[in-house]
């Protein structure tokens, strides 16, 4: 988005801003439902502080439904360990009742009927006013700190469309004081920065690094004069970023330490961010909290983080001097924290705030004598029926998705070049809330393996290039449809919206593909978290297989077989189709048109699409794992 673009669409949301009229599609929700349990919402203030927390909205605006996982499996340490509990096991645990409004926002229980029961969750307008009633009961915002853990300004068509303009614009309007990033650094590293000189709050990471050769090579002179100080914190120490900030709330000095996610040159195009790199950085870490515990005297030190939950708990017991971590990556809902003891022998608090605006976490910290005497922390689902909506955000939401769709939209990594034409000179509005189809079952994504809303995409792959076999990342992000619902444009791109959402058609042989499905694994299911990814499995449609999660690398593949049941050929040459690879930019069309043709043109007369087969893997050696049920697959 040119700079003359930038600037029409930041006067489009002053205007939204001063209109003050409650838009259309949040007026019949303006008002609280009254089933609202008494008290759900009360967090009288236990200390002298207050944290805010949410992570991984992934663009999400709006109210919506998201179905938490029946497969999230822990291996080794993680064994048993939240998040690797779900759904009846999670609430025993935690003790929450079933059928609750809780149970509907932590499990995937008796989703589809919960869900009709208490509505949608999240949407920033809500969340504004939740976060406005936890600021007041701390008595004050100037008693507060409101943290995201990144993953923010990304997952919506709205955030591709800006370049995550509507996301920073929306995270001021919600008073967000500091965030880290991952999915936000697949923009380009000028629309990066200029979203951070955007954004009122402080972008840090500590593991964030300027590339040598930018920092010493032949460019360096016009590296600077490009970053302006933004991109290049440190020349000395090579920082990108700010690696902590320090805040004075109600007369507590809190550290606020930033952790990128570690794999983000490995796992997405490094051609958006030439000029950094990232890494677990965890000796740095280690030696950075040293030093903000020795020259800055804080109360408290705590990680704001992209690391995921696994990791973040292993760098927890690791790094001494850490009070609390705020983690995100892995979009886990954690009722209560995990609470483990570092090398020192002292206690730290992990947890994390779920993702899509479903849940807001609240930590107050007890400070006595210049450190921690107590913390106390709830996480709070964010019941949008529940909940008002804030007029000063719900009009920007609406004046920006009245945005009109021009020539100058950029859709992918190819700059200027991909755009749909058809849809020029229509708002964000027409073009997302066009209706595709009515869901024949529930379609969801998250879980460690195949998704009723990947297999969507995968059929239309397969649809597109005739393929034999087609390949879904193994992603987290996507919004959930409800069995007989109209999904539309917006849910599918919430499900696909990147930057580099080209597809194309390869040809591999069978053993190319189980040494894919082998990798993958690894990355997903190795014992040391510091090892995986983050991710899940990823999707594969017109094959099934059979997995073994806890054996050992190149062993945990043990059958692959093409919808027709013949056994793949090693040898063998099969076309595979697929999209949003890392390492080169495909000349095939962006996943979402091929899956809104896909679609229009598979649905029945009854304008339902009916998905004949799920390709589930068969999982075997997990039958007493509590990351495990209600699978399809066999886990004995």
């Amino acid at each position: 988005m040119s700079t003359i673009k930038r600037r029409q669409f930041l006067k489009i949301l002053a205007t939204a801003l001063a209109a003050g009229s409650l838009p259309g599609f949040y007026a019949a929700r303006s008002k609280a439902n009254s089933k609202i349990p008494p008290e759900f919402y009360d967090c009288p203030m236990q200390g002298d502080a207050r944290i805010l927390h949410l992570t991984d909205v992934h663009g999400q605006l709006l109210p919506v439904y998201f179905r938490e996982p029946n497969v999230n499996i822990g291996i080794g340490d993680a064994f048993g360990r939240p998040p690797h509990i779900v759904g009846q096991g999670l609430l025993n645990q935690t003790g929450l009742e079933k059928n609750s409004a809780e149970a509907y926002a932590y499990t995937y229980l008796n989703f589809i009927q919960a869900a009709q029961t208490y509505g949608k969750t999240g949407g920033f307008a809500h969340i504004k006013t939740l976060l406005n009633q936890l600021r007041e009961q701390a008595g004050g915002i100037e008693k507060t700190l409101t943290i995201d853990g990144g993953d923010l300004w990304q997952g919506s068509a709205t955030s591709l469309w800006t370049r995550g303009i509507d996301m920073v614009e929306a995270s001021n309007i919600l008073g967000i004081d500091v965030m880290v990033g991952h999915w936000e650094f697949t923009y380009r590293e000028e629309e990066v920065l200029s979203n951070i000189a955007l954004f009122k709050g402080d972008f840090i990471g500590q593991n964030v690094r300027i590339m040598e050769d930018s920092l010493f090579g032949d460019e360096y002179p016009a590296l600077v004069e490009r970053f302006d100080g933004r991109g290049l914190f440190d020349e000395d120490s090579g920082h990108a970023f700010q690696p902590y900030v320090l805040k004075e709330i109600n007369g507590a000095r809190i550290a606020v330490v930033g952790q990128a996610f570690p794999r983000t040159g490995n796992a997405n195009p490094k051609e958006f961010f030439p000029d950094w790199s990232f890494g677990l950085r965890e000796d740095d870490m280690a030696e950075l909290v040293e030093q903000i515990r020795g020259d800055e005297q804080p109360d408290a030190v705590v990680l704001l983080s992209h690391n995921g939950m696994d990791v973040d708990i292993k760098m927890a017991e690791r790094v001494p001097g850490l009070n609390a971590v705020f983690g995100g990556h892995t979009h886990d809902g954690i009722p209560v924290p995990i609470k483990v003891k570092n090398v020192a022998g002292h206690e730290c608090w992990v947890t994390n705030a779920g993702s899509n605006g479903k849940f807001i976490g609240a930590m107050d910290l007890d400070i006595e004598g210049g450190s921690i005497k107590n913390l106390h922390y709830k996480m709070f689902p964010v019941i949008s029926d529940w909940l008002e909506a804030d007029q000063e955000m719900a009009s920007f939401i609406s004046q920006m998705r009245q945005t009109i769709y021009d020539e100058n939209i950029v859709e992918s990594r190819r700059q200027n070049t991909r755009f749909n034409p058809k849809w020029v000179g229509k708002t964000f509005e027409t073009i997302l809330s066009e209706k595709l189809a009515k869901a024949d079952r529930l379609l969801y994504r998250r879980g460690n393996f195949m998704g009723t809303w990947d297999q969507v995409i995968c059929n239309a792959l397969r649809w597109e290039y005739n393929s034999d076999i087609a390949l879904s990342a193994g992603v987290r992000w996507g919004t959930t449809t409800l069995e007989g619902d109209w999904f539309t444009m917006d849910d599918v791109m919430s499900q696909v919206a990147t930057t580099y959402s080209e597809t194309y058609v390869i040809d591999m042989t069978g053993k190319q593909i189980i040494e894919m499905l082998e990798g993958v694994a690894d990355n997903l299911f190795d014992p040391d978290p510091y090892l995986q990814s983050g991710g899940d499995m990823v999707r594969v449609g017109g094959l099934d297989y059979t997995i073994a999660p806890k054996n050992g690398l190149g062993k945990r593949i043990l059958d692959a077989r093409l919808d027709s049941n013949e056994l793949i050929d090693p040898e063998r040459t099969y076309t595979v189709s697929g999209w949003a690879t890392v390492n080169r930019t495909p000349d095939g069309r962006l996943v979402w048109e091929i899956v809104r043709d896909y679609v229009l043109e598979k649905k029945g007369p009854d304008e339902i699409l009916r998905l004949s087969k799920i390709n589930h893997p068969k999982v075997v050696g997990m039958s007493e794992n509590p990351g495990m049920a209600d699978y399809p697959g066999s886990s004995s």
